[in-house]
């Protein structure tokens, strides 16, 4: 079994890729790669991470889409606007996550659709919310259409205040994800925003330590020119693709960087981290029935929409 830590170790600000922008299909020969580039971790040259991979890069950036944690994601809430408070929305089932008390909430999506939405119309950045400033590990994912295509997606490893966290990351994943143009203004009405709190790091015994569906999964490697690599899958990646664990460790592999085969020997130097995540989605329609008062047909009027905050 792993060995338990509250938090991910001491670390650079960091940033990660790692929900794919299709779904290929997958061998156990652990030959299968992905085109997309990877980083080194800090003190090796860097650069941004692609989607479905996680590579610590000294820049400090990582590339991660929605984080999910299996059956346990919270339910959609809505913002009341009389009152500023959240109310369970339906889930699609029709029923509401009542089995544990989650950090992450709906009003961390609308946060991160009031900062970019001030961004690109040129407001003054909304003042600081309610919800916990604790510290978490965290990660803004934008997608978009019916078909929820990704459309930016950074985050970090390194535990940041979630308050400011969420403002920074908003605007790099909609607008500084090398994988996409930035976001734009005609785009809103499309968009869905996910927030995602990663929590319960553990060490692993061994690579195969770890459940597929139930967590994310970071490796440490030796790259075959002795460079340290590292790489992550967050919980839902694996059950997406229809993975097993060894189709999905081969894949991060490929994803960061190795080029190498890939043998079973190889696979047992791996150091792995498992840990778990809470996400929460809206969609822009629910974000702008949360913040109704202070839009008129379909528009944000200055001064903006901020009352419900302190």
């Amino acid at each position: 079994m792993g060995k338990r830590r509250c938090v991910p170790p001491l670390e650079p600000k960091l940033a990660a890729g790692c929900c794919g922008v299709k779904k290929p299909k997958l061998s156990g020969s652990g030959t299968h790669s992905h085109g997309n580039q990877s980083t080194t971790v800090p003190g090796s040259s860097s650069g941004p991470l692609q989607n479905h991979q996680h590579v610590d890069g000294s820049n400090g950036r990582e590339n991660v889409s929605d984080l999910t944690l299996g059956t346990g994601n919270s339910p959609i809430t809505r913002m009341n606007p009389t009152s500023g408070a959240l109310s369970p929305l339906s889930r699609p089932n029709g029923t509401a996550n009542t089995t544990k008390n989650l950090v992450v909430t709906a009003e961390m999506c609308c946060y991160c659709f009031d900062v970019l939405y001030c961004h690109l119309y040129g407001f003054p950045q909304p003042r600081l919310p309610r919800f916990t400033n604790d510290p978490y590990p965290l990660f803004v994912t934008w997608k978009t259409g019916r078909d929820k295509r990704l459309r930016g997606c950074i985050g970090t490893f390194s535990a940041m205040n979630l308050h400011s966290g969420l403002r920074e990351y908003t605007l790099t994943s909609a607008l500084k994800d090398s994988r996409f143009p930035p976001l734009t203004r005609e785009e809103l009405p499309k968009l869905f925003c996910s927030v995602s709190l990663l929590t319960n790091f553990e060490d692993a015994s061994d690579y195969l330590d770890w459940e597929v569906g139930v967590h994310g999964i970071r490796i440490e490697f030796i790259n075959e020119k002795g460079v340290k690599r590292t790489a992550t899958y967050l919980p839902e990646v694996a059950k997406e693709q229809d993975w097993d664990q060894i189709q999905t460790i081969d894949s991060l592999l490929r994803k960061g960087g190795f080029k190498a085969p890939i043998t079973n020997e190889f696979r047992k130097t791996i150091k792995l981290t498992r840990y778990r995540s809470e996400k929460v989605t809206i969609s822009y329609a629910e974000y702008i029935a949360s913040r109704q008062p202070c839009f008129q047909n379909g528009t944000l009027h200055a001064p903006p929409l901020y009352n419900h905050y302190s």
